[in-house]
């Protein structure tokens, strides 16, 4: 109980990309301040 609020739990929200696009991977962001679920918005950022 009360996993988000301190941090724990599982990691299910998950980016898979493929190995052409792993070398243009910028950063990868949660974000944990957005609240409205259990879950966590994650991000990434790519140079396309």
């Amino acid at each position: 109980m009360n996993a988000r609020a301190r941090n724990t739990g599982w990691r299910i929200d998950y980016f898979v990309v493929s190995s052409r696009l792993r070398d243009k991977l910028i950063d990868a962001k949660i974000h944990a301040d957005v609240l409205g679920s259990d879950h966590c918005p994650v991000e990434l950022t790519i140079d396309l």
